[in-house]
């Protein structure tokens, strides 16, 4: 088949690589001209793209499987595959930039594979059907236009089934680091990095490629003052406020390689595939990646729902042939049993971290969230058997129903996670306010 791929991010790329790989011949559209031979690269209309990134044991898994080659590349590139206790990969350990060059390169080389610069503005539909896309005053025929645009797609937006959505509750500000010569980072609370869920906001540090690391900070964006963490001088003095993360950005240790970057905008997304007749909505066009669902940053979860959609659909592909029209029927079904329920499960942990982050305590009168029977998982053996195979992604958050009740009580006894040592939110904003000029609350 011809198929046409918008959008080269990590769902694009992926596919485009496995579908080449298959005799399809692709022609990737995407607004970025790719990247320099050297220097950093500044990717163009994607707000995360210098973010703090955490792919999940899943992407290996996908690139070993379909890439085992861009898998080798990006270790060679300087990506490291991170290890639990028992030896077990749980991730890699990669810049988002990193990732996306060395997939992009791969895809730039690859036999059957046309990468074009250009603004995709409609598909084009013929015979009730769709047959290419067009960027400004170029068109594309394909047999299959695959968008990968991401979760703003506009192009599509007339042509597929609405959206769900609820907000995520969160904005960020970001800043990348290297460490000097000679230096290693401090000692982590996982094995992508330090994570710190304080009461009313979260901080973590994620370890990347080539000695690089990215530190974060998250609240609720309803203070405009904690929007001020943008300036660079206010950023290192939130984050030198907390202990756990000060040895992280000592000048002694590292070196800024961004200004503080931040991000908002941030909504739990799903949209599937078919009309409300249960056909596709227009045969010939399929969605993938972000286009279909986006989930919390807070969890990590993105890439690696991002390429479990590509592997399925590309196997849709495989099973139905040139039934284009089945093959997106069962994508979409396989999306709804395996993906929308992560959406559906942070939408439902994200709006009672909300309640939380404004002051107000665990509803037991609910359903308590993943992230709280997570959380309560930390204090209890037995219930952290039952959150494991969710928390690596081996198991829908369905699976959490087991460990509800255990952890119900733990929190009705008046149990909450001890908070990490470092401000509170009113401290922080103090700080960041020119206000505190004392220790704060360890």
């Amino acid at each position: 088949m011809r198929i046409a791929v918008v959008g080269a991010g990590p769902a694009g790329l992926f596919s485009t690589l496995a579908l080449a790989r298959r005799g399809h011949r692709v022609t990737v559209v995407d607004r970025d001209p790719g990247p320099p031979r050297s220097g950093r690269w500044h990717r163009r209309a994607v707000m995360q793209f210098e973010q703090a990134h955490t792919f999940r044991r899943q992407v290996i898994d996908a690139l070993a499987a379909e890439l085992p080659d861009v898998l080798g590349e990006l270790r060679a590139a300087g990506a490291v595959i991170a290890r639990d206790g028992a030896g077990g990969a749980v991730g890699l350990l990669c810049s988002r930039a990193t990732f996306d060059r060395v997939l992009w390169n791969c895809a730039a080389r690859e036999p059957g594979v046309d990468m074009v610069t250009g603004n995709v503005d409609r598909v084009i539909v013929a015979d009730g059907r769709a047959a290419g896309v067009t960027a400004g005053a170029t068109s594309h025929s394909a047999d299959l236009v695959v968008d990968a645009s991401g979760r703003d797609s506009r192009f599509t937006r007339a042509l597929r089934p609405p959206a769900s959505s609820r907000p995520c509750g969160a904005a960020y500000v970001s800043r990348q680091y290297r460490l000097r010569p000679g230096t290693a980072a401090p000692a982590a609370t996982t094995p992508f990095g330090t994570v710190l869920a304080f009461p009313r906001y979260w901080a973590l540090a994620y370890l990347h490629d080539n000695a690089m690391f990215s530190v974060t900070l998250v609240h609720d964006g309803t203070d405009d003052r904690l929007r001020r963490l943008r300036h660079p001088e206010l950023f290192e003095t939130a984050v030198q406020r907390i202990p756990q993360l000060a040895d992280w950005v000592d000048p002694a240790r590292c070196r800024a390689l961004s200004p503080p970057l931040p991000g908002g905008r941030l909504v739990n997304s799903y949209r599937g595939q078919l009309d409300s007749t249960g056909r596709p909505a227009l045969v010939g066009l399929i969605s993938v990646g972000d286009a279909v669902c986006t989930t919390t940053p807070l969890a990590g979860r993105g890439v690696a729902l991002a390429l479990l959609q590509a592997r399925a659909m590309v196997g849709a592909l495989d099973a139905h042939g040139s039934d284009i029209a089945s093959a997106t029927m069962a994508f979409d079904t396989w999306c709804e049993t395996t993906i929308r329920p992560w959406y559906e499960d942070h939408c439902y942990a994200d709006a009672a971290r909300m309640r939380r982050w404004s002051g107000q305590d665990v509803d037991l009168g609910a359903r308590l969230p993943s992230d709280l029977i997570v959380a309560a998982a930390g204090a209890d053996a037995e219930l952290a058997a039952v959150v494991a195979p969710y928390a690596s992604m081996d198991a829908l958050p369905a699976s959490l129903e087991a460990g509800e009740p255990r952890a119900r009580a733990r929190y009705a006894s008046g149990w909450r996670p001890a908070p990490p040592p470092g401000p509170t939110r009113d401290e922080l904003i103090a700080v960041v306010s020119g206000v505190s000029r004392t220790p704060v609350s360890a």
